[in-house]
């Protein structure tokens, strides 16, 4: 299939940018030395169904890796409905829809929140953000390029399902984390966003994250039923991230529009969540940067059509 292929080739580095002149000023940010653009490390979180509490495990992984001393970004990529700034009791004058628009910087779009990690917002009831074209897509890659300084890790809140936009942030990722909780809906719909990943885009490792348990076995056993379909039918690697209890902390915490990890450090999820910050640090040296385009990189130019076209 054309499009696997050209995706496949993205990942391998073999094919080369197109269309760069559409990108203002593209040129220079594509070519930075090393001491003044770090490589960002990327992650993006996803959901195959709503309902599971992935923004807020988004916003308290970005919390806690903040407090460990990491400068963090997180993006709200439900670009039509996006709710991470409800989540943090934040009041943006500026989103997304700025910087696609033309109208903002995107330094200029950016929230401070807690422990200082920056938010880039989404929109709310923007239909036409529900599907980004080949071109918004490049807007976004050259903003983000073109930022004065990246941070450290850049979180990636992706929507529900398996939208084009939720496939296209898997992929321009480093690391892709699938939330899931023991609801079996939530599983099937988990397996469907995987298939597709792996299957037409060649997205081979993922990682497997379980919330809402009641204890650490239950999430141990909830991956180990999971990964035996994945071994099954998938070629895929799955890892086990670990788990997020069942704590009403966290609901206590989202009525007062705080992180739990803010509010309440010592809760039992914000004890978990801080254990996970080691977790994401040390993807960092397991192996090097898997993909073949990010965000913070030159070779997004060309895949991000593999995407809108498929």
């Amino acid at each position: 299939m054309a499009v696997s292929t050209t995706s496949q080739m993205m990942r391998s580095g073999a094919v080369r940018p197109r269309r760069v002149d559409q990108a203002s000023g593209l040129r220079a940010a594509m070519n930075p030395t090393p001491t003044v653009r770090p490589q960002v490390q990327v992650i993006a979180v996803s959901s195959g169904k709503g309902g599971v509490g992935k923004s807020n495990v988004v916003t308290n992984v970005a919390v806690a890796s903040a407090r460990q001393g990491r400068k963090v970004m997180v993006m709200d990529a439900d670009l039509a409905l996006g709710n991470v700034d409800i989540l943090l009791g934040l009041t943006p004058q500026y989103t997304i829809e700025d910087v696609l628009s033309g109208q903002r910087r995107l330094e200029e779009v950016l929230v401070s929140g807690p422990e200082g990690i920056q938010l880039l917002p989404a929109t709310s009831g923007a239909e036409a953000f529900t599907q980004l074209t080949h071109e918004q897509q490049l807007k976004l890659q050259t903003a983000f390029l073109e930022l004065p300084q990246g941070p450290d890790l850049l979180l990636i809140d992706c929507a529900a399902g398996i939208s084009p936009n939720v496939l296209y942030f898997s992929l321009v990722a480093h690391e892709t984390v699938v939330l899931v909780s023991p609801d079996p809906t939530s599983l099937t719909d988990a397996y469907a966003l995987i298939k597709i990943l792996s299957t037409r885009y060649h997205l081979k490792i993922f990682r497997l994250l379980v919330n809402k348990v009641k204890h650490t076995q239950e999430g141990k056993e909830v991956f180990r039923k999971f990964s035996l379909v994945t071994d099954r039918f998938l070629s895929v690697t799955l890892d086990y991230m670990g788990c997020i209890p069942s704590d009403d902390y966290v609901t206590m915490a989202v009525t007062q529009q705080r992180a739990v990890c803010d509010l309440y450090p010592r809760a039992p999820a914000s004890r978990a969540f801080t254990s996970l910050v080691s977790t994401v640090e040390d993807w960092r040296g397991e192996h090097s940067w898997q993909g073949g385009f990010q965000l913070f990189g030159p070779s997004a130019l060309t895949a991000t059509r593999t995407v809108t076209e498929g």
